[in-house]
């Protein structure tokens, strides 16, 4: 059987489900087939020419996903002219494991008549740089335990496009086997949010107040949060080791009194990040050589020592 052959099939049973959300989904999953085979406009212009209900159902699911070329052929069932209508009721950001090494972007949507609410859920990869790994559109029972901070929608639609183009510049990212079907759908719910803000800066580290009363302690925080960048959720075992046995060496240039201040400053971090065992015993066990480390110049970067050769 054919995919057109098959696409119809499955519009027929849809048309007896009468649920914009199923059929949105399987268009999404329609279009990544779709788009990754090359047939698209192939298969819009079968679809034009058959003109069953089936396949005017399955153009009226395409064009709903995000598909800007394909045009709906009337009539469609009531049903179906919800599909894309949707409301955002909020947003959620936050830790997805423990050391944040995947945040998740969370949206609250439903459609116009108030039914089938979902939540559009995308896994961000931190050690990846910020890559949409995993998607999946869930009940809104999903959150229960999650543990998320609610966000602002805009901000969150925003972080989740981000995630996405940043997987569409990089070769050979990790990512679930699932996203490629969800993705027309995430993209096309993400883009409706209103206000949506790009390139929005994490404020984690703007709420941290917990800074310690020790001589150098502002210092010394002054350069972790340089190092946490974009990414200040993602504090892991390995990410504390390299913070402390490399880049503070190579690209920090701190008073002695920072230096001293710095393991307690990285307790602090670590408890308002939710104060994990493992990220402890690696400051214990990493933190006594850094005095040595920042002082052998072998250690440092081409920048640090110039701006020690030129003060």
């Amino acid at each position: 059987m054919t995919t057109f052959d098959t696409a119809v099939s499955q519009a027929r049973d849809l048309l007896r489900w009468c649920s914009p959300l199923r059929t949105e989904l399987w268009a999404s999953r329609l279009t990544a087939e779709l788009e990754e085979s090359g047939q698209t406009e192939a298969f819009v212009r079968r679809l034009r020419e058959d003109g069953r209900a089936e396949a005017r159902l399955v153009l009226a699911a395409l064009a709903a996903v995000g598909d800007a070329s394909v045009e709906v052929v009337e009539p469609v069932p009531g049903w179906a002219r919800r599909m894309g209508r949707v409301t955002c009721d909020g947003g959620w950001y936050g830790k997805a494991d423990p050391y944040g090494e995947q945040v998740l972007g969370v949206l609250a949507f439903r459609y116009e008549n108030g039914k089938e609410p979902h939540v559009l859920v995308v896994g961000i990869d931190q050690p990846q740089g910020g890559v949409a790994v995993d998607a999946l559109v869930e009940e809104e029972s999903f959150l229960e335990g999650l543990g998320l901070r609610a966000a602002e929608p805009g901000v969150v639609a925003g972080r989740v496009l981000d995630a996405f183009a940043l997987g569409d510049q990089l070769m050979g990212a990790a990512v679930a086997d699932t996203l490629p079907g969800v993705r027309p759908l995430a993209l096309r719910r993400a883009s409706a949010v209103p206000g949506v803000v790009r390139g929005a800066a994490d404020d984690t580290v703007a709420g941290f107040g917990d800074v310690p009363d020790l001589p150098g302690a502002r210092e010394a925080f002054g350069a972790l949060a340089e190092f946490l960048g974009d990414r200040p959720l993602w504090w892991s075992p390995e990410r504390v080791s390299r913070f402390l046995t490399s880049w503070l060496p190579r690209e920090a240039d701190l008073s002695d009194a920072a230096i001293e201040a710095m393991p307690e400053v990285l307790r602090a971090w670590t408890r308002f990040c939710g104060d994990q065992p493992e990220v402890l015993r690696r400051i214990e066990r990493d933190a006594p050589g850094l005095p040595a480390r920042m002082a052998d110049e072998s250690l440092a970067g081409l920048i640090k020592r110039l701006s020690r050769r030129h003060p």
